[in-house]
C-alpha cells in the first residue's frame, strides 16, 4: 500500500533553517507530481511546493518563493524541501501528498515551529 513517510520538522528560530524529508513506498516514485502542503492552527492545508516527476520543474506558493527549496531523489523515493531564513508564518504541520492514480494519498505531518 502506498505509505509516505515525513520526518525533519522541529524547532527553528527566525531567519533559521530546516530540511524536511519524505520517504514514499507502494507506488512508482519516479512517475508521478510530488507536493508538499502545510496547514496552520485555525487555517486550511495550502500548497507550498511541487515537483515534476524528472525534478526538472518545480512550482512554490508566492509566500515561500526565493526560501524553500524542494528536490527529489527517485533513487531513494524520497522528496525534499529545505526550508531556509524561516519565519514565524511558517509555523504548521507540513504534509508530503501524491495522487498515483484514482487516489490522493497524505503522509502524517510533520511540525515545523518557527519561534524565538
Amino acid at each position: 500500500q502506498v505509505q509516505l513517510v515525513e520526518s525533519g520538522g522541529g524547532l527553528a528560530q527566525p531567519g533559521g533553517s530546516l530540511r524536511l524529508s519524505c520517504v514514499a513506498s507502494g507506488f512508482s516514485f519516479s512517475i508521478y507530481v510530488m507536493n508538499w502542503y502545510r496547514q496552520a492552527p485555525g487555517k486550511a492545508r495550502e500548497l507550498v511546493a511541487s515537483i515534476t516527476p524528472s525534478g526538472g520543474n518545480t512550482n512554490y506558493a508566492d509566500s515561500v518563493k526565493g526560501r524553500f527549496t524542494i528536490s527529489r531523489d527517485n533513487g531513494r523515493n524520497t522528496v525534499y524541501l529545505q526550508m531556509n531564513s524561516l519565519k514565524p508564518e511558517d509555523t504548521a504541520v507540513y504534509y508530503c501528498k501524491v495522487t498515483p492514480g484514482t487516489y490522493t494519498y497524505w503522509g502524517q505531518g510533520t511540525q515545523v515551529t518557527v519561534s524565538s
